[in-house]
């Protein structure tokens, strides 16, 4: 076994070991049992205070979600009046200068909703303030947002019958102090130890080896990364993204930031069955993920560490595998792990060109948001699989002529029709955007982007760039096939619309679903009862979501990556 392969095993041995505790750790948080974060309760109790918060008021669903969308509601027309105004502001040592109104709308739309879909270049894009003050401020409160959620779900599944889901402020205040926050510090240590900055200094000028002048931006990036990875956000300082030697100098950063791509929404699911007293459960749901997450890795690495196939039958011997666009301190192995990790989860960081990646690499990347359940964003990534298995329940029910339950709560008419709106929502808002841009392309491009259009790549590739762009901005992603020139008017409203109704759409489904199932009576466990933390139906799970992705999206698939795998 060559060294890539040891590496990529100890980096996926390392996120399932320290996911456990961690998931163990945050169930205490949000139950508010005894631990050894409890030093931060004058600090939580003074943020209350002064914000006029009474964090012991129990809220039912439809508080919780007023609290969660007047909180976006702000922060959303924060971000706007900040990078509209950034270049009269300070720590803007570089001069860079502000954003045009409809790029601020979808940037400040794409913080907000955990996406970070980038429609600019990091370093020259934004000033050391907004960075800090709208990428950074929005990084912690969108991860926490999403945590929020799945900690209302978790009491509302917890209790036998209640009309209330908890406090939102409560958990969002402790998911940013008690766990995004010390997680955040340790691993921005060891990333600046590495050698990424943490500054405010402007660009500095360089000689490089050959005699060349270079300038090099700084500024505060080693905070801004550790919660990039940590809360599934993903958007990059620079504009490479965690491809920059600054943003992630070595093979060492490159383990711990694609552990953090997946440590939070793992241990998530662990705080599940730690929160529900279901241990099993948890167990059967983080199995169903896990393998999806394997199959993903396994397919990216095969494909990327083995090469392109036509340069092999030209005799090009590809040392390493496939090098186009990858770096080359990670490899072709590493690369291809982060790809899967990346877009498992709504992380969208990249160590690596996605646009660069063999063709079925590209599908399984898509997929993985497509499908948008494999642990996901911290928080909602549990969030879109609860839907699923809404879903299952019901269908298992029928299978075997009982009324469907779901932990001792009849799952009936009402969840269901909003299960299935949810679970149909996400590849409507893909198919629809994918149309609607390739109509575009062939009847106005030009118009709306310039001559030349929007797409570098024609054919089956330029739709694949447009297919991935949806899927990412639906999926909250944020990673992008970077062959496309996204900074105009159409690209920047369109997938500024279909990224803040793929957050909250789902989200207002999601705790509607938890809050009508949990103030129903509950009904004991019997013999007769429908076991949901089987392997049975976990396998049902499984089936249920891949049958629903590949009705949706196998044959514009077939257009695009698999046509062009094909074409090789």
């Amino acid at each position: 076994m060559n060294t890539e392969l040891i590496g990529i095993i100890a980096q996926i041995v390392l996120m399932v070991a320290l996911a456990w505790p961690l998931g163990k750790y945050i169930s205490k948080v949000y139950k508010g049992e005894k631990n050894w974060s409890d030093f931060m309760n004058p600090l939580e109790n003074s943020l209350y205070k002064i914000c006029g918060i009474d964090s012991k008021e129990e809220m039912n669903w439809k508080h919780f979600l007023k609290a969660l969308l007047t909180l976006n509601f702000f922060l959303f027309l924060w971000g706007m009046l900040l990078l509209v105004c950034q270049s009269w502001l300070p720590l803007n040592p570089d001069g860079n200068s502000s954003q045009s109104f409809h790029q601020a709308f979808n940037t400040s739309i794409s913080f907000l909703v955990n996406c970070d879909l980038q429609h600019y270049s990091g370093e020259s894009g934004l000033t050391y303030f907004t960075q800090l003050f709208v990428v950074m401020l929005f990084q912690f409160i969108t991860a926490a947002t999403g945590m929020a959620a799945m900690a209302g779900i978790m009491r509302s599944m917890a209790a036998k019958s209640t009309k209330t889901i908890g406090n939102f402020w409560y958990f969002l205040v402790r998911s940013c102090t008690r766990v995004l926050l010390p997680l955040s510090l340790i691993v921005g240590f060891i990333i600046i130890l590495q050698g990424t900055p943490m500054g405010f200094d402007g660009k500095m000028d360089i000689t490089t080896l050959e005699g060349a002048k270079q300038t090099i931006s700084q500024g505060p990036a080693a905070a801004i990364v550790a919660i990039k990875q940590l809360g599934t956000n993903g958007g990059g300082y620079f504009g490479a993204n965690s491809a920059h030697p600054l943003e992630n100098p070595s093979y060492l950063t490159n383990m711990v930031e694609c552990i953090s791509l997946l440590l939070i929404p793992m241990a998530m699911i662990f705080a599940l069955g730690f929160n529900l007293k279901r241990k099993k459960l948890a167990y059967s749901i983080f199995a169903v993920m896990m393998f999806a997450f394997l199959v993903s890795t396994s397919i990216n690495v095969y494909q990327e560490m083995h090469g392109n196939p036509r340069l092999g039958a030209m005799g090009i011997t590809q040392h390493g595998g496939s090098m186009e666009g990858k770096e080359v301190r990670f490899g072709s192995g590493a690369t291809a792990l982060w790809s899967s990790a990346t877009t498992v989860t709504s992380n969208g960081s990249v160590n690596g060109m996605h646009d660069s990646m063999m063709p079925l690499s590209g599908m399984t990347e898509m997929l993985n948001m497509q499908i948008n359940s494999w642990f996901g964003g911290v928080g909602v990534g549990f969030l879109n699989y609860y839907v699923f298995i809404i879903i299952t329940v019901f269908i298992s029910g029928l299978m075997v002529g009982r009324t469907p339950e779901l932990l001792g709560k009849k799952v009936e008419a009402r969840e269901m029709k909003i299960a299935t709106i949810l679970a149909l929502f996400h590849p409507f808002l893909i198919l629809v955007g994918t149309a609607l841009s390739a109509w575009m392309f062939v009847h106005a491009s030009g118009y709306v982007a310039g001559e030349g259009g929007w797409l570098n790549n024609p054919g089956f590739h330029g739709l694949s760039e447009m297919f991935y762009e949806f899927t990412s901005s639906s999926a909250n992603n944020g990673s992008g096939f970077e062959g496309l020139v996204d900074n105009t008017l159409f690209w920047n409203m369109s997938t500024g619309l279909v990224m803040i109704l793929s957050r909250f759409i789902p989200i207002i489904g999601q705790v509607a679903i938890a809050g009508l199932l949990a103030k129903k009576k509950y009904i004991p466990e019997g013999a007769g009862t429908l076991k949901i933390d089987t392997a049975t139906f976990g396998v049902m799970t499984f089936a249920v979501i891949f049958i629903i992705a590949a009705l949706s999206f196998f044959p514009i698939q077939a257009l695009s990556t698999i046509a062009e795998h094909l074409s090789l």
